[in-house]
């Protein structure tokens, strides 16, 4: 009793600390230096803020650990039964386009800010881009033109954080008009042949271990496959690079920085306050923003794509912005297409420990809980599930794509449960005139198709290559889907 009760006197001194400095950020305004502290530190203070005394271990995705990661289907689904997807908090049912549009969407998001993802604060400042620079470069027998951009983040209310986003754009010198354009989460440099930087070596691709099993390497695309900006290119299509890291870093320790940083003064975040999925997603949105300004894109016609934790952000960046017209989400995971009431590889438990918390809201390490003041919670308790995420970009259409284990799309991933989430996504599809998989409902028994068997009838769509942690094999079966999709002149069927 004596050791809880100094327990509780930490937390709320921690919790006091914290309210304190709310305070004296506020009397300091711009001149207070950025809060130089640990991915540990963070996370600990987020947990005192929460009342959060200890977390649940995630499971370990290495073979023979002794918490290895749940892989029988008998034990998957604990809390079997999903939020309905078209069934108000008031239990009233959408049945009409204009309901969802109107008050179940809305919900939904509301949910899904406050609790996942964080909210995006009303005074975020405004983004200048800036053409750096203009080359031009054959690329697989095309002539392209690449710009060099670069957007800063107006930070005259505190100076003393600067943040620029990263972005590159590359189109078809000799287009007869505006082309689509895939944002493509990346480097956001040039290539070479446009006067980027060499090489410095290759090192793991975007998303790499915390998307597959930890310590798991990404696969190559199949060498058969040329590169999917040459595909694109190829195809009429441009295609944008933007650093998803330029906006806001990938660890903990960077969210008294970077975008979420500048906003809250170099300062912690409070529980409801964005994580890096958002940030990466709001920067997204903001390179959206200056291809409408550019001649060269059609910009009624710019998708995103990306892999494993650029695929979370990507999703993310479709459900909140419906100027996207088109999205490529591969390998995302937990956090990503997959069920989070599922018990299969990656666990809500993961995204809640201090090396991927700062994708998530603060409030999210609630269900990751196994002593706290408001006692736990686990990921039954979750108000929201992948499914409404899926839901929220309909009608767009949308392709949901995964390799397999063998080659290094870990069963971590949970191909299944993203399939279950595509499919109990279904009816908000239909609701609004949309095609869907053409599958029931039914996402207790729906079983995924075979590998190489495609969907891509309907503006939901998914496949699953025979490559590893990338979305390389599946850019031949996207482009010719999505022209079929935004009904670009002379588009062609997709390969079946």
């Amino acid at each position: 009793m004596r050791s809880s009760t100094f327990a509780r006197i930490a937390v709320l001194a921690l919790l006091g600390a914290a309210t304190y400095g709310g305070v004296l950020r506020g009397q300091q305004g711009s001149s207070a230096a950025p809060k130089n502290w640990t991915t540990a530190e963070d996370h600990q203070n987020m947990m005192a803020q929460l009342g959060i005394r200890k977390l649940r271990p995630g499971p370990s995705g290495n073979a023979g650990a002794p918490n290895e990661a749940n892989y029988d289907e008998a034990t998957a689904n604990p809390y079997p039964n999903l939020p309905e997807v078209l069934r108000l908090k008031n239990g009233r049912k959408v049945a009409t386009a204009d309901g969802w549009w109107k008050q179940r969407r809305p919900e939904i998001l509301e949910e899904f800010d406050r609790e996942v993802l964080g909210r995006v604060p009303r005074n975020v400042p405004k983004v200048t881009w800036t053409v750096k620079t203009i080359g031009r470069a054959n690329i697989a027998g095309h002539d392209v033109i690449g710009k060099q951009l670069e957007g800063h983040i107006e930070n005259s209310a505190y100076p003393a954080l600067n943040v620029d986003i990263q972005m590159t754009l590359v189109t078809p010198a000799n287009a007869k008009g505006p082309v689509p354009v895939m944002i493509m989460f990346g480097g956001g440099t040039l290539p070479v042949a446009l006067g980027g930087p060499a090489p410095r070596g290759r090192g793991p691709a975007p998303g790499g271990a915390r998307g597959a099993a930890p310590g798991g390497a990404p696969a190559a695309p199949p060498a058969g496959d040329p590169p999917a900006t040459e595909q694109l290119i190829a195809a009429g299509w441009g295609y944008a690079s933007l650093s998803p890291t330029s906006v806001q870093a990938d660890n903990g320790a960077g969210l008294t920085k970077g975008i979420i940083g500048l906003v809250n003064n170099g300062q912690p975040r409070k529980p409801d306050d964005w994580g890096s999925l958002r940030a990466w997603a709001w920067g997204a949105a903001r390179g959206l923003d200056y291809l409408e300004t550019d001649q060269s894109v059609d910009a009624k016609r710019v998708g995103i794509e990306g892999v494993s934790r650029y695929g979370k952000a990507a999703l993310v960046t479709m459900a909140y912005d419906t100027r996207f017209a088109v999205g490529l989400i591969a390998s995302s995971g937990e956090g990503g297409t997959k069920l989070h009431r599922r018990n299969w590889g990656e666990q809500v438990e993961n995204l809640t420990g201090s090396g991927e918390y700062h994708w998530m809201a603060g409030n999210f390490l609630k269900y990751g809980t196994a002593e706290a003041d408001f006692g736990t919670k686990n990921m039954g308790d979750i108000p929201v599930d992948a499914h409404q995420l899926i839901a929220l970009v309909a009608p767009r259409p949308m392709f949901i794509s995964h390799g397999i284990p063998e080659r290094g799309d870990a069963k971590w991933l949970d191909h299944q449960g993203s399939f279950m989430a595509a499919i109990a996504a279904q009816p908000v599809y239909r609701l609004l005139g949309a095609r869907d998989l053409g599958r029931s409902d039914d996402y207790k028994k729906e079983k995924m198709p075979a590998v190489l068997v495609s969907m891509l009838d309907g503006q939901l769509a998914w496949r699953q290559h025979d490559g590893g942690h990338t979305d390389g094999p599946s850019w031949k079966y996207f482009i010719p889907w999505a022209d079929r999709m935004l009904k670009r002149e002379g588009a062609v069927s997709a390969t079946r």
